[in-house]
């Protein structure tokens, strides 16, 4: 269902809607809150667009790549003679041929200063560390003609030993990058005793062992793919002044800076198109192999060349997501009082150190304490490199990797006192009155009110009624079990502020950039560094500057994705659109709004302090005298009448640094139904209640709520890159990796809570992660939930139902040669502990 105005009005507080801009003075609130639809639709919908791949240059050629089918493998020879007499072929490159031009692809989060990371080439040369690398590159007429030729190089490799497994690559049982000496990359310790925010972990363990409860568990991230709707693709044209590149990425402004830093090419000759892009989930933030030797073979070539790939290689080739294992220990009092939690992760960074993969566990590191308040907390993870596919960002990017594994150790918490997994929450977290809160990971949460949130989704839930239910059949023996799964979550996004992010040596800062223009026609033209990618960036951003200017929603045309016409920004990614670019644009149409006062108040002959702005139109205060901004911006225009020393021009723009991260929060609840005998699962009902600050468009927001349900839910049930011992991706076509279409979901309950955000004009908080980040620890602990009567306590995911068959028998075998059932855990081959005293009772 989607969200209505009333369900997000509804909460803690309800100044979201119809709110008053301070700005402005309109009290209409005639956009901001309202159900529009998307004005980026229309051409979206109907093609009327140019996707990178629809972009057809004069002379054009196109690229197609020779790719390894090795994971670990010497280069001895290549042979490219048969591909360069091969019909329309222009030209073959390898990795020999390009070394001294191709430079290495760069990693701007190296997370601790001895951190050990491969060069990574474009294109090697000599050695090739994961399947899917490219050796060589085919230039030809067509598309067809270029992947014809490339099945005629012949290469020659020397197979060397693969380090595929993560476990035993952490103990250097085989190199992935031999040279290096060792698999181990970086080492990430947060403290809570070091960094004074809280008190010693080892302590309050050591404590809970003789007089309370210790919870030990491991958990299993699987490695995922970001399977966007567009593949990956790339022009790139030489021939001008510039030269010009599009790209279906997320990261215009970034791509433009590292082509220049890596190639030795002056930036202002560098311009970056990221024309509508089909969807990016963290997948289209890269600086990729392909974008780089499109840029030097065009070049070399004088041409426009082309390259796209195919489904199989991206899923193989591009970066893929999460590929951790977590080791978690959980101390609390015989209550339930959780006194301590102590991470330790293992994490996959594949064959290359790569953009941001380093430092995606980092982000992970500060959510690990979610909701609640431990007065003692340990983090560690140690990074590793294997001959897989790199690892770097998809969609919440370390945060859902977190709220997984400490909400899965939530629900054993429940479990071991046998008390309701959401009562043993509320005993822990954080109440609303405790506002603004700084946490053990030492991060300042604004605003939040958990109460509220899971109020609402118990109630639209029919949490007790699905309870009794479930008691129902549980005594009944019923061959179909019920099982209720609770999520309660919180992330930080906005990616910021710049100090915090360079004292975690990421490469960028957290600022975003926007501009203002007035034309004389009364029309508006938006200019934001934040980069769409189907998010409804046009309609929001329209409805935010509709409303505090008081103009037409359809007079406000957005741009971006253009360094050309966006010249500055840091782009999109970590639900930041909004409340570090909204803010920018916010700051921007207040410049104008002060600009244009002294204007009118030379044309109304009016004292600048007697003026007020209201509904797009300066009044003299106690009259009806009154100019509307568009006349204002046509005067401006002629210039014919201004105050001495006024410019004649109300453009602005803003560069807006956030002070705090952003916290959004929310309750999420799932309930499946599992054929105990088949070991299929049914969802039955999904809940959630998302407090999301202010909503700009409850319509768009329900989208992304939808969106990101979907993809956390996918991880739970359905989807896992696979890779055989071989080092080979054995999931790399939609027949293998499994992602769900709408027939494989249900309709979803979807509301909002609303605490304003207290860091940003607008009050917003971000939105474009949420549903990942909390759903797939709801629905998994709806299936354990489901099968803790069989002495069931973890499946590893996806929970696909031969590994839910597998551990109903595996329990049941446990239980009769009389293994303790409750602590078995399937598939992953580990025995969670649970060291509890006498008199804990339950």
């Amino acid at each position: 269902m989607t969200a209505t105005q009333d369900e997000v009005s509804t909460g803690s507080t309800t100044e979201a809607t119809g709110s008053t801009t301070e700005a402005t003075g309109s009290t209409t609130g005639r956009e901001i809150g309202r159900e529009r639809r998307r004005k980026e639709d229309a051409r979206l919908i109907t093609g009327r667009t140019r996707w990178t791949d629809n972009i057809v240059l004069p002379g054009m050629l196109h690229m197609a790549m020779v790719r390894s089918p090795f994971a670990h493998a010497k280069i001895t020879r290549i042979d490219t003679s048969e591909a360069k007499a091969a019909t329309n072929v222009v030209a073959v490159f390898t990795g020999a041929d390009l070394a001294d031009e191709q430079g290495a692809l760069p990693n701007a989060w190296p997370i601790t200063p001895d951190q050990v990371a491969p060069a990574h080439p474009p294109m090697p040369a000599d050695r090739v560390t994961f399947a899917g690398e490219i050796v060589a590159v085919i230039v030809a007429r067509s598309a067809a003609e270029a992947r014809d030729a490339a099945e005629l190089v012949d290469v020659d490799y020397e197979e060397l030993p693969a380090a595929l497994d993560l476990k035993e690559a952490a103990e250097d049982k085989v190199l992935a990058h031999p040279e290096l000496g060792t698999n181990k990359s970086a080492l990430w310790v947060f403290d809570s005793a070091e960094a004074g925010t809280g008190g010693n972990v080892e302590e309050a363990i050591a404590a809970a062992r003789t007089d309370g409860i210790v919870i030990e568990r491991e958990f299993r991230q699987q490695r995922l793919i970001p399977a966007f709707m567009e593949p990956r693709s790339v022009v790139v044209d030489p021939t001008g002044e510039q030269i010009t590149m599009w790209s279906a990425t997320q990261i215009p402004h970034i791509l433009r800076f590292l082509l220049a830093a890596v190639l030795g090419v002056p930036e202002s000759k560098v311009r970056v198109i990221a024309p509508d892009v089909g969807g990016g989930f963290g997948g289209k933030l890269q600086t990729t192999p392909e974008e780089f030797l499109a840029m030097v073979i065009a070049r070399r070539l004088g041409k426009p060349v082309k390259y796209t790939e195919t489904r199989s290689e991206s899923l193989m080739a591009g970066h893929h997501g999460r590929d951790q294992w977590q080791r978690l220990t959980l101390s609390a009092t015989k209550e339930g009082v959780v006194t301590g939690f102590k991470v330790d992760l293992l994490a996959d960074l594949g064959s290359y150190v790569s953009l941001i993969g380093g430092g995606v566990p980092v982000l992970g590191a500060f959510m690990f304490n979610a909701i609640y308040k431990f007065p003692a907390y340990h983090f560690q993870v140690q990074t590793v490199l294997t001959n897989k596919t790199w690892t770097d960002a998809y969609r919440g990017a370390g945060r859902p990797e977190a709220t997984f594994g400490i909400e899965r150790m939530m629900d054993e918490l429940a479990a071991e006192l046998g008390e309701d997994p959401i009562k043993v929450r509320e005993r822990n977290w954080i109440k609303h009155e405790e506002f603004p809160f700084t946490t053990v990971a030492g991060l300042e949460y604004d605003s939040g009110n958990y109460e509220a949130a899971t109020a609402q989704a118990m109630a639209s839930f029919g949490y007790d009624e699905l309870r009794a239910e479930q008691a129902r059949r549980r005594d009944s023996g019923d061959r179909v079990q019920l099982g209720i799964g609770v999520s309660t979550f919180t992330e930080m996004c906005g990616l910021a502020p710049s100090r915090v992010l360079g004292s975690l040596d990421y490469g960028a800062g957290g600022w975003e950039h926007a501009s203002v223009r007035m034309l004389p026609t009364g029309k508006v033209e938006v200019i934001t560094g934040a980069s769409a990618h189907g998010q409804g960036h046009e309609t929001a951003f329209s409805q935010i500057v509709a409303d505090r200017l008081g103009i037409a929603f359809e007079d406000v045309e957005v741009l971006h994705g253009d360094t050309a016409i966006s010249h500055k920004g840091l782009d999109t990614y970590g639900s930041r659109s909004l409340v570090v670019g909204g803010e920018a644009l916010v700051r921007a149409v207040d410049k104008v709004i002060e600009k244009a006062k002294p204007i009118a108040a030379h044309l109304m002959e009016a004292s600048v302090d007697d003026l007020e702005f209201s509904g797009g139109r300066f009044t003299v205060r106690g009259t009806d005298q009154g100019l509307a901004i568009g006349e204002i911006a046509l005067a401006t225009f002629a210039a014919h009448n201004l105050p001495d020393g006024v410019e004649p021009s109300l453009d602005s723009d803003a560069t807006y640094d956030p002070v705090n991260f952003n916290y959004p929060h929310g309750t999420h609840l799932c309930a499946v139904e599992i054929d105990t005998e088949t070991g299929a699962i049914k969802m039955r009902k999904y809940t959630c209640v998302d407090d999301i600050g202010n909503v700009i468009n409850p319509l768009i927001a329900a989208g992304q709520v939808h969106g990101g349900l979907v993809q956390g839910i996918a991880q739970a049930l359905w989807e896992e890159a696979v890779y055989d011992d071989a080092g080979t991706l054995v999931s790399a076509s939609f027949v293998d990796y499994l992602v769900p279409t709408s027939a494989d979901t249900i309709s979803f309950d979807v509301g909002h809570t609303t605490t304003p955000a207290l860091t940003n004009t607008l009050g917003t908080k971000g939105v474009g992660e949420a549903g990942t980040i909390a759903s797939t620890p709801a629905v998994v602990n709806a299936v354990v939930d489901a099968l803790r009567p069989f002495g069931v306590t973890d499946i590893q995911m996806p929970c696909t139902p031969e590994r839910v068959w597998k551990a109903i028998q595996g329990a049941g075998a446990a239980s009769t040669e009389g293994a303790a059932a409750p602590h078995f855990s399937a598939e992953t081959g580990m025995s969670g502990t649970a060291d509890r005293t006498e008199g804990a009772g339950q």
